[in-house]
């Protein structure tokens, strides 16, 4: 037996660029950081950011399309994906990718304070997961 499961809670780093492939089914593509702060033996307080490559697909690429913007927080899980190409010059080259299998919008969006009477961003929007989500099509790849 084996898993491969990831949980990740950051901020996204750029808007979310969505396509549609063929027979109308959705990718999105977009950056989550995460930050890690801890103190050094000196006592000064280091952070180091590492950065995840996310995929979503159709269910969750809509509401990546729909509602995350950079800054916005966000709860991931997903799975582990490492892909290789061979680029204009024959080199092979590698991205490793989380795939979302679950994301929920956390807090409000960075940039938009909550007026009085406004409701805030829609942190009580439910959390997103595909159903059993199994391999696209090939022809559902985006590469």
């Amino acid at each position: 037996m084996s898993v491969n499961k990831v949980i990740l809670v950051g901020n996204v780093g750029r808007d979310p660029e969505t396509r549609h492939l063929d027979k109308g089914v959705a990718v999105s593509n977009f950056s989550l950081a995460t930050t890690e702060t801890y103190t050094a033996k000196t006592g000064e307080k280091v952070s180091t950011t590492e950065w995840h490559n996310i995929v979503a697909w159709r269910g969750l690429a809509e509401v990546a399309e729909k509602y995350v913007k950079k800054g916005t927080q966000l709860y991931i899980e997903g799975r582990i994906r490492t892909r290789s190409w061979d680029d204009k010059d024959g080199v092979k080259r590698y991205t490793t990718e989380i795939y979302a299998d679950t994301m929920q919008l956390l807090g409000k969006r960075e940039g938009q304070p909550e007026m009085p009477g406004q409701a805030p961003m829609p942190e009580s929007l439910p959390s997103v997961s595909e159903p059993d989500f199994t391999q696209p099509e090939e022809d559902d790849l985006p590469f």
